[in-house]
């Protein structure tokens, strides 16, 4: 019970937090120095009068706040807008790319925890030796290393060179699940190097930590093997504050898919928020940021959730 109240304040306090993203995000948008309606009509031959008539039929000229609480009640209504060039409807356009991103998204993260979990754990129980610094090297250059440039990497030796790997496009996995993997491999490794850079440090911290508390040595000193007091006990507790680092680095990701789509020619969420900002499309470009802002404020909530039911601790001071 003490759970399911943390969890409805935090819902409730979520509502204008959400508010507050869909109006910065509105506002950029509608504050931008490029017309949409001569972006749409681009160079082809129009009178003012019809840019006006453009303008009016699609509420351009209405006031922000006009505009803002219709975007508002789209909202509520479960739509976004549609987009200004083709009418379609945006929540259709997101439904197509959203997909992707989410895939690219997971995969970088399933990546980024795995190698963190192995060279954090490692690290920590060769403490000071060599793989404790040859690791912890690794992880600094991982750190300093952006995502686009980890790619850049990546097609010059495994696709360029070497040809192992597509350079871009999109396989989708019902037609051929090792073509997928084939296409997804290097964008989602970009991505979820850095992360994974980052996490082996923190889950390094956090196990050298609990390494020198009295349980571990009182274990040992039973008799217990060294595996067991780490996965039974020492994992556990060190895997809290990795946890919440990670709900954090999640909006890294979707944030670095965007750029990781473009570089790999992959059809998802980046390439639809780029092409909504070329052509000053404030339907498409809303909706895309909104979706990913949303899609982190949840994740978010999750990781929240789960700490709290890892943590016993954690829930008793929160109630």
């Amino acid at each position: 019970m003490s759970i399911l109240r943390i969890l409805g304040r935090r819902l409730a306090s979520l509502v204008p937090l959400v508010l507050g993203i869909v109006l910065f995000v509105f506002a950029v948008m509608q504050f931008s120095a490029t017309d949409p309606a001569i972006a749409v009509f681009a160079d082809a031959p129009v009178t003012p009068d019809q840019l006006d008539q453009f303008r009016e039929e699609h509420g351009l000229n209405d006031p922000f706040l006009v505009r803002y609480f219709g975007f508002l009640l789209l909202i509520a209504q479960g739509q976004l807008g549609r987009s200004l060039a083709t009418g379609e409807q945006v929540t259709s356009m997101i439904s197509t790319a959203l997909p992707l991103t989410v895939q690219l998204t997971l995969l970088g993260l399933a990546i980024a925890v795995v190698v963190a979990l192995v060279l954090g754990i490692i690290s920590a129980i060769f403490r000071d030796r060599w793989p404790d610094q040859v690791i912890r090297f690794v992880s600094l250059l991982g750190v300093a290393a952006p995502s686009f440039w980890v790619a850049l990497l990546l097609i010059q030796w495994f696709a360029i060179d070497r040809a192992i790997f597509p350079t871009g496009g999109y396989i989708n996995p019902s037609d051929s699940v090792t073509g997928w993997l084939r296409t997804m491999a290097l964008p989602a490794f970009s991505l979820g190097f850095p992360v994974a850079a980052q996490l082996t440090r923190i889950i390094r911290t956090s196990m050298v930590e609990e390494l020198d508390r009295d349980y571990v040595r009182t274990a040992r000193g039973g008799g217990l093997p060294p595996w067991v007091v780490v996965g039974r006990n020492v994992l556990r507790n060190a895997l809290i504050n990795p946890l919440n680092v990670l709900g954090l680095r999640v909006g890294y990701l979707l944030g670095g898919a965007v750029v990781i789509e473009q570089m790999f020619n992959l059809p998802g969420m980046g390439r639809l928020m780029i092409e909504g900002v070329k052509n000053n499309e404030p339907a498409i470009v809303q909706g895309a940021v909104l979706t990913i802002a949303l899609g982190f404020v949840v994740v978010n909530l999750l990781v929240d959730v789960l700490s709290l039911l890892v943590n016993p601790k954690l829930r008793s001071q929160k109630a």
